[in-house]
């Protein structure tokens, strides 16, 4: 799969923007609600350990600090279909990984949706503001 005109592609059906990075970078602005909208990065990587491509669907939720208890946001996870939180560049994030080898279009779809509704959801929730 080609990531970067697949999420050209579904940028245009959600109404969302495309922004051009690298073969394996692409950016997609989706809209969340009515008037938020949340940055979504598609990172393709060699997996080391299993010799395979990766995607990995990532957006920022906050600065990082020390006044975030991290146990909600675990025990949370336990209720997502694909995401995760992680700590990368002092920012807290919420990502998603997938074998890029036979991925199918809709599952990449929900990935998309779940990293940007959650991101903008946590956002909201520990921040207040739509900062990313």
């Amino acid at each position: 799969m080609n990531l970067t005109s697949f999420i050209r592609k579904y940028a245009d059906q959600i109404g969302g923007q495309y922004i051009a990075y690298d073969t394996d970078h692409s950016v997609i602005i989706v809209p969340v609600t009515s008037s938020r909208f949340q940055t979504v990065i598609g990172t393709v990587r060699e997996n080391e350990l299993y010799k395979r491509k990766l995607i990995t669907l990532s957006s920022k939720i906050t600065d990082f600090n020390d006044g975030i208890n991290l146990k909600p946001l675990l025990e949370q996870t336990t209720h997502f279909n694909y995401c995760r939180f992680k700590i990368e560049e002092n920012f807290l994030q919420i990502e998603a990984v997938a074998s890029l080898d036979g991925i199918k279009e809709e599952t990449l779809k929900e990935m998309i949706q779940e990293v940007a509704n959650l991101a903008d959801q946590y956002e909201l929730k520990l921040t207040g503001a739509d900062v990313h």
